[in-house]
Order: structure tokens, then sequence, then C-alpha cells
């Protein structure tokens, strides 16, 4: 009877601390979000010249002024989602003695915003990516090539356009 009590408490005591350890599955863990959070079409709005209040009202208040430097501005945003590895991005503005906007550094480039790439239209002095290389056609005979032949061959089928319901 003596031994059966210690062995009953010495094992919920083992299995306390196992579960102390171990993270339950199946258990939701937050999204941890951090600093400011930085798009690319923010970026892409930004043009050398502009002031600290037109730059401030695209991008928000800074994370991050430095009283060493006060003329760069640092806009970080870190998340960790739901328990994995943490992710941050990092762009930093550089203003002239005049308040005028000379520099940017960090995650972000400008380029084409992607509601521009979608409509077809390029803001001028905007910087592209290069295009992509040609591809190589595969070898005759392998299965890439047959792949290929069979996708080129594909005929496209217009999508039927269902009649309007009455309301009668």
């Amino acid at each position: 009877m003596q031994n059966t009590k210690l062995m009953l408490a010495s094992l919920t005591f083992v299995g306390l601390f196992a579960l102390a350890g171990c993270s339950f599955p199946g258990v939701y863990k937050v999204d941890i979000q951090q600093g400011n959070v930085v798009t690319q079409d923010m970026i892409d709005q930004l043009r050398p010249g502009m002031t600290h209040q037109q730059v401030r009202f695209i991008m928000g208040n800074p994370l991050i002024t430095d009283t060493f430097h006060a003329n760069r501005w640092d806009y970080l945003y870190s998340i960790q989602p739901g328990g994995s590895q943490r992710q941050q991005e990092r762009v930093s503005l550089v203003f002239n003695e005049a308040d005028q906007l000379v520099g940017l550094a960090g995650d972000f480039m400008p380029g084409v915003s992607r509601d521009e790439q979608i409509l077809g239209r390029q803001q001028p002095g905007a910087v592209t990516a290069p295009s992509a290389a040609p591809q190589e056609r595969p070898a005759p005979g392998s299965l890439e090539e047959q792949i290929q032949r069979e996708v080129d061959e594909v005929e496209a089928v217009p999508v039927p356009i269902p009649e309007p319901l009455e309301t009668e």
C-alpha cells in the first residue's frame, strides 16, 4: 500500500515535469508584431527632395530618431509568427541640412509599385527589375520537352457566362 502511494506520487510529479517542458500541440500562439509596418507601395511614393512633413505623411513617425544622427530616420518592423523564427525589416531615410530627403537604405528599394504594375503603368524614374533571360528549350525527346509540347498545344476554352436569373 505504501509503495503504491509512493509510486503514484512519483509518477504524477514526473508527468507534471514532463508537461511543463512541452508545449501542447494545437495550442494557438499569438503573432508578435513590433515597429512600423512599411510596404513597398509606401517606399515607391518617396521622392528625392521631399520634406520631413511629406515623408512623415507617407511613412508615419519613425521608430528611431537618433540624437547623434538627426538627419536619419529609421523604420524597423519585426514579426514572429506563432512561435516560429522572427523576421525583421529595416529602412533608413537620410535628409540633408535643408530638411529634404536625399537617401534611402535598407530592405526595400524604390521600384514599380504592385498597383502600378497591375495597371501596366510605370512611374517616371522608377527602377524596374531586369528582364529574365530567355529560357533554354528542353532537350528533344526528354520528359520536359514532352510536357512543354503538351502545354503549348493546350487550346483556350471560353468560360460560359450564365444567364441572369429572373426575379419574378
